[in-house]
């Protein structure tokens, strides 16, 4: 439909994928809102407690002006610091995330292995 220049079929196509995005979060939302109060809520408000910790170290890692902002400003593109720092913190929370799930996994085969 792109090819062909039928601009109005693939606005049609977006407001679809729109609108089972926003059902599926929805939906998502109300599952995950009903699983916190069937399960343990402790465990669970630990567990996002920690995320969110993880997140805000990793804001507080980076930096957001170890990047040259020139060559994107010269094509035009938004970029500022803040977001450089988001995405900084972004890379960061991901490999502190990975790292806890290896170290986890390997940990659980370990004591797997010992028992």
């Amino acid at each position: 439909m792109i090819i062909t220049g039928n601009d109005s079929m693939v606005d049609n196509m977006l407001y679809v994928t729109y609108l089972v995005l926003a059902i599926i979060l929805a939906l998502v939302l109300v599952f995950v809102i009903k699983g916190l109060f069937e399960g343990n809520i402790k465990k669970t408000l630990l567990s996002v407690g920690a995320f969110v910790v993880v997140l805000f170290i990793a804001y507080a890692m980076s930096s957001g002006t170890d990047l040259d902002l020139t060559p994107f400003l010269n094509k035009g593109m938004d970029v500022t610091e803040s977001t450089s720092k988001y995405v900084g913190a972004g890379l960061y929370a991901f490999y502190a995330l990975a790292i806890i799930a290896i170290g986890s996994m390997v940990y659980a085969n370990i004591k797997k292995l010992i028992n």
